[in-house]
């Protein structure tokens, strides 16, 4: 298939690259580059000997985005970009919904009118809101209502509006697949996580804490109703995740309709696991403070992937230690990200 991956450029999206070029893909990526770096491309294509086309476009340039359909003949698209950060989301929730459904809904337009007919969403677990029972299921309640925070409510605002256009136009097959927490890196070391400014998530600002770029973690909350009282969460190495999206596309090329998948372990790790397991990682202490909780945040949070392995035959290969582990070769080997050779 030929497929262009949108926000490619990005942790998630460079990984997915990756994958589908080994899978024999070909791949187009169009990014805007706001929080990602053409450099991760460069390195996907030295570590496969394949090429990337790239193009520099926003979602939300409807005229740019159209002459790349126009120019090119793809199969699939599966789409990444959007902004992520759930604390941002809660503070900007317009520009939130601005660029998250109004991009997307710009991108299948133009997919509808260039007659693509599979497409893959990047959605999370934060549609589920607040658990009512765990682990998660595909089946799980997603009440609007219930959604902490904004950056949630557009993940799930685009569930439906994918599912209304896959109703209106039945020759399109739609993957919603919920992630939960990626981390770690790919394992050459050579492609990680490289966010812009101090990071959002949890596992690379834990990260520059040990490589020496901020001085301790923040840990917000530590009354939760959990064993140790943090947060816990279902942390997902990203290059499985990576291969969750060429399995998915080969479920839609069996024309499924509409298909709902959790990407996740099964397992939930507390933020002060995931400290001890980076400290055994990196070989040194993390120091760390409790914080006030942050606003969206919610206590527990873990999947039940099954149906995935069901139904694409995939399962999360890789544990919390090789997670930590190839998170932190990535980061040592890049202290200070791309910029380590890229210079921008």
């Amino acid at each position: 298939m030929h497929v262009l991956v949108t926000g490619g450029a990005g942790y998630i999206g460079s990984h997915t690259c990756l994958e589908l070029l080994n899978a024999g893909h070909q791949v187009t990526v169009v990014d805007n580059l706001s929080n990602s770096s053409e450099e991760s491309l460069q390195r996907v294509s030295t570590l496969t000997g394949k090429e990337i086309a790239f193009f520099r476009i926003d979602l939300l340039d409807q005229l740019g985005l159209d002459a790349v359909f126009r120019d090119n003949q793809f199969d699939a698209v599966i789409h990444f970009a959007a902004l992520k950060a759930v604390g941002e989301s809660v503070a900007k929730p317009l520009a939130y919904y601005q660029n998250n459904i109004t991009g997307t809904v710009n991108l299948c337009d133009a997919t509808q009118r260039h007659h693509v007919s599979h497409f893959v969403f990047s959605s999370s677990a934060t549609v589920y809101g607040i658990p009512r029972s765990l682990p998660l299921t595909e089946t799980s309640a997603t009440p609007m209502e219930e959604v902490t925070n904004p950056y949630g409510r557009s993940k799930l605002m685009l569930e439906y509006i994918l599912k209304d256009w896959q109703a209106s136009q039945p020759q399109t097959n739609v993957a919603l697949l919920r992630y939960f927490n990626p981390v770690g890196a790919h394992e050459s070391g050579q492609i990680g996580e490289d966010p812009n400014g101090i990071p959002n998530n949890l596992l690379p600002y834990i990260s520059q804490v040990a490589v020496g770029k901020l001085e301790r973690v923040g840990v917000f909350g530590c009354d939760y109703e959990t064993p140790d009282g943090t947060g816990v969460r279902d942390y997902i190495h990203v290059v499985d995740l990576a291969r969750g999206h060429v399995l998915a596309l080969d479920k839609l090329a069996e024309n499924p309709g509409v298909v709902t998948y959790n990407l996740g372990t099964g397992n939930g790790y507390s933020v002060l696991e995931i400290v001890a397991a980076f400290e055994r990682a990196c070989g040194k202490k993390i120091p760390f403070t409790f914080l006030d909780r942050r606003p969206g945040d919610i206590a527990v949070c873990y999947a039940d992937p099954s149906l995935a392995k069901t139904e694409l035959g995939w399962v999360a290969e890789r544990g919390i230690d090789e997670m930590c582990t190839d998170g932190w070769r990535w980061q040592s080997q890049n202290p200070s990200g791309y910029t380590t050779i890229a210079g921008s």
